[in-house]
């Protein structure tokens, strides 16, 4: 498996989008309003919600995805063991590619909890 930096991505990933954004403010400002609504607490905990988001990221195989959330779960307190809870239903719904990515999405925890 070849390691990516998922610092780097989440950085490259950003400044790519920096002039999408500039051009395009109310579309962003939506899409944020949008993801800040979805991951509030309510009967689902934040933390909840963005394992789920994860889950999504693996599912579709989109490896900013599982940097960004990998990130926001970190910050919420996630446990290895909650994580790998979470890896273990993609790789049942999602078989051997979502296998795949939750090697990734080991990889980033590995890489971001120890900053």
């Amino acid at each position: 498996m070849q390691t990516k930096n998922h610092r780097e991505l989440m950085h490259d990933v950003n400044d790519a989008l920096a002039p999408f954004r500039a051009a395009n403010p109310e579309l962003m400002q939506g899409f944020g309003e949008m993801a800040k609504a979805a991951m509030a607490n309510g009967e689902i905990t934040s933390k909840y919600k963005e394992l789920i988001a994860l889950a999504l990221g693996i599912s579709q195989h989109c490896s900013a995805c599982i940097a960004f959330h990998m990130k926001a779960l970190i910050g919420l307190g996630v446990t290895r063991e909650e994580l790998e809870e979470t890896l273990a239903i993609c790789v049942y719904m999602g078989g051997g590619p979502a296998l795949m990515y939750s090697a990734e999405g080991l990889a980033t925890f590995d890489e971001l909890a120890n900053r």
